[in-house]
């Protein structure tokens, strides 16, 4: 690789990096420890990317951070409610009725997002927030692109189910 320094490899991806680690913990103090320990290991590794595009290459670094410090713990990840004050957008909708349908469209997503598995709720997150491809996603949680795009069919079936009938108790998600 260049020169290029790590301002200019990883800093320009450190939004992405928070956001997924925020789906991945469902915290937002533990998203940005896990990203702050992914920097670290990034500065560290920096050699090592042999690509252009560092984003796919930062964001495993997050995955494999996070999954890292969950082996380390008795059990799986805490599960911590989701703060949706924290990630609503501004809402500019004139009528009180339409802003609060969409406010109970966008925590109702959520929410079953939230019941989905790890492996399948990163795929989404990956592919309809951080708008990556299937390769790029591929690489980023080591995978063959016919699993992510499996992984990914099957949690859209599982989202739609999820959002049709309601919230699930989580032993049904699995």
């Amino acid at each position: 690789m260049p020169s290029r320094g790590f301002e200019e490899v990883v800093l320009p991806h450190l939004d992405a990096a928070y956001n997924y680690a925020r789906w991945l913990t469902r915290n937002d103090a533990e998203a940005e420890d896990v990203v702050q320990d992914a920097c670290v290991r990034a500065m560290r590794f920096l050699p090592s990317l042999r690509d252009d595009d560092a984003r796919p290459w930062l964001l495993a670094i997050v995955r494999n951070v996070w999954y890292s410090r969950a082996a380390r713990r008795a059990g799986s990840p805490e599960r911590l409610p989701f703060e949706t004050a924290t990630y609503d957008p501004p809402d500019r909708a004139p009528d009180p009725e339409a802003r609060l349908l969409q406010q109970q469209s966008v925590g109702q997503v959520r929410e079953a997002l939230e019941q989905l598995p790890p492996d399948f709720r990163e795929v989404v997150v990956l592919r309809e927030f951080e708008e990556m491809s299937y390769k790029a996603i591929a690489s980023v949680i080591g995978v063959p692109i016919g699993t992510v795009m499996s992984r990914l069919a099957r949690a859209r079936d599982r989202l739609s189910a999820l959002l049709r009938s309601g919230p699930l108790p989580m032993e049904r998600c699995r």
